[in-house]
């Protein structure tokens, strides 16, 4: 029996299915994109968008801060509230923990919607895994700006004291790709307990077409793994050049295993990862992933500058990536990440001379020749080394006390992630230590293990029934 015949396609409509299937979105057309560098530039455009709404306001974003830049956000979008706009605003519980209840308050009373999303429940406490971890403005379901960026000031820097800008990636869609995006407030809103937004009263219909840029919206929640598929998929397709920024980078193995693999095939596979510690100790830790990285030919670079927080890549002169998605397991399989992948060389042109700008301000990650002949059979790995940046011009930035302690918790996590090795042993002494107290004191650890497990079993289970009315 033959096979049935089968009709040829062009490549790219079965790229296009691919990724279609991988994000679970369909490409959208007739788009104007602008590159956003940095948060003054990202800023701005933000206030000409809000200032601008005829109708209604969408703010989504995992860290608002009360500070003067938060402020600044907060009384542009009290005005626009009393004025008759519908302003919604969504904030993650965890990531604003530590803005005041007063500055919440304030919006509410001007008629601002705000919601938190995910406060710690007893009836589910692991949602408290899950974060909302989105960066997006969205007007009128018709302008929109997404990207890297949270809202606080140091993302715009203070020149009196020294302090640069955190180093950041956005981008101001204009045109239907922003209804997109508009769709996927709308889920996040109304799983949050939000009630449904009235797109037949609040919009007008459909967006007009604003240029000719092709935009993909892909929206990742826990557990769908949508923006991890289709970046899996764009490093598969890439066959040339496959450049990433990123806030750090502590991927699963497959991650790792996608870029070396390319790489080895010839692909131009660079780097550009957040500056090492001063101390030594700690730089070497966190650079454990690294080697087998750059024995397989991909090139790795640290930024000198301030705060490295974009999170975007460029692949092939064609395809661009940006959005609030982190290389790591969080961002990848537990939280709500939001990203939108361009099609098209204009832009694609635009991030690699910015890409290249900003090698010029990092040095390059070098593995150093072995000396060390093999000890037992067993390969000695060479040490690492930075190589001095082309360009060394750009002022030296002070950082901030808060930026001092975010640049450690991402220093520790990646620590955490990249030390692989460093787990057996922590884990190890847990399972001896926890054998010798069942067998010293066997009633208290049943019962301490039983009401764990109960807890852990409500848990799951309501997590399951969630998931299950969520389809």
């Amino acid at each position: 029996m033959t096979a049935p015949e089968v009709a040829a396609r062009p490549t790219r409509d079965a790229l296009q299915r691919a990724f279609g299937r991988a994000a679970g979105s369909a490409a959208t057309p007739g788009n104007r994109a602008e590159l956003l560098i940095d948060g003054p530039a990202t800023y701005a455009a933000m206030y000409a968008q809000i200032e601008g709404a005829k109708r209604r306001i969408h703010l989504e974003n995992y860290i608002i801060h009360g500070d003067s830049c938060g402020r600044g956000f907060a009384e542009r979008l009290m005005e626009r509230a009393r004025s008759g706009i519908v302003v919604r605003v969504m904030y993650d519980w965890v990531g604003s923990f530590t803005t005041s209840r007063r500055f919440w308050r304030r919006l509410r009373d001007a008629g601002v919607e705000v919601r938190g999303f995910g406060p710690f429940s007893m009836t589910d406490p692991l949602l408290v895994f899950a974060r909302d971890h989105r960066k997006l403005l969205v007007v009128d379901g018709e302008h929109a700006v997404i990207g890297g960026l949270c809202i606080g000031d140091e993302w715009l820097g203070d020149a009196a004291k020294g302090r640069l800008p955190w180093r950041d990636t956005a981008i101001a869609l204009e045109g239907p790709a922003a209804r997109e995006l508009d769709t996927t407030f709308h889920r996040a809103w109304t799983f949050n307990g939000g009630a449904a937004p009235d797109d037949a009263r609040e919009l007008e219909d459909p967006p007009p077409v604003a240029g000719d840029t092709e935009v993909r919206v892909v929206a990742t929640e826990p557990g769908r793994e949508r923006g991890y598929r289709t970046i899996d998929l764009l490093l598969g397709v890439s066959a040339a050049r496959i450049w990433v920024t990123e806030a750090y980078l502590s991927a699963p193995q497959r991650m790792y295993q996608a870029f070396k693999d390319a790489a080895r095939d010839g692909a131009d596979v660079r780097l550009l990862l957040p500056g090492s510690s001063d101390i030594r100790a700690v730089r070497n830790l966190s650079r454990v992933g690294y080697r087998g990285l750059l024995r397989a030919g991909v090139r790795i670079w640290e930024w000198n500058g301030p705060m490295l927080h974009a999170k975007t890549m460029v692949a092939d002169s064609r395809w661009v990536r940006i959005g609030s998605s982190n290389l790591n397991p969080s961002s990848l399989l537990a939280n709500w990440e939001i990203d939108v992948f361009v099609y098209g060389e204009a832009l694609a042109h635009e991030m690699e001379r910015q890409f290249l700008k900003d090698l010029s301000q990092s040095s390059e990650v070098l593995l150093r020749p072995r000396r060390i002949p093999t000890v037992m059979g067993r390969k000695v790995f060479p040490a690492l080394s930075r190589q001095a940046p082309a360009d060394t011009t750009q002022a030296p930035h002070s950082r901030s006390f808060r930026e001092r302690r975010v640049r450690a918790i991402v220093l520790l996590g990646s620590i955490v992630q990249g030390a692989r090795a460093a787990i057996f042993g922590p884990l190890a002494l847990i399972l001896l230590v926890s054998a010798v107290l069942f067998a010293v004191f066997p009633k208290p650890m049943a019962w301490t293990s039983s009401l764990l497990a109960a807890a852990a079993g409500m848990a799951l289970l309501v997590r399951a029934l969630g998931h299950r009315s969520r389809g």
